[in-house]
């Protein structure tokens, strides 16, 4: 069975993929130098790099389902700004998914998009934190996990405990 709401449960993914990543685009760099096929070597964080993508779009639809229901206890403004921040941080993952592609190719090329995914991944990690300080506050700072857990929140019309 499914945690309801899933967006708690899937956000942490994205998050420490986010942080994995630059210790193994750097760590494979540094591997690749001398390889004679490193792109053997660059699936591993091509594949994290993949995860990190496909984990991130999953947690900003999983947001989406819950803003609705969210938003009867929060300001749109604070909403919003966590909504950016991972739509952010999502077009950062497919861009640094599509550059460390690149890094499988042998020569120049591949090594300069090799030594981008690497620079590029402390980018994603820092764009996570942003994401993560922002839905952080939300759960915190405002308290919007209390549309779960306070009956009357719950049982007001147009919110269904079950959805």
């Amino acid at each position: 069975m499914l945690p309801n709401p899933l967006h708690p449960a899937v956000v942490h993914f994205p998050l420490v993929l986010a942080v994995l990543l630059p210790l193994f685009a750097a760590a494979a760099f540094w591997l690749t130098r001398r390889a004679e096929r490193p792109h053997r070597i660059w699936m591993v964080p091509l594949l994290v790099a993949a995860g990190l993508a496909g984990s991130a779009f999953l947690a900003l639809k999983t947001g989406e389902a819950d803003e609705e229901r969210v938003e009867s206890v929060v300001s749109e403004a604070v909403l919003h700004a966590h909504e950016e921040a991972a739509e952010r941080f999502l077009v950062l993952s497919g861009v640094l998914l599509l550059i460390a592609g690149v890094g499988l190719l042998r020569g120049d090329l591949g090594r300069a998009a090799r030594g981008l995914t690497v620079v590029g991944s402390l980018g994603v990690a820092l764009a996570a934190v942003q994401v993560g300080e922002a839905g952080g506050d939300l759960v915190y700072g405002h308290n919007a996990a209390r549309v779960y857990s306070d009956t009357t929140l719950t049982q007001t019309p147009g919110y269904n405990v079950d959805d």
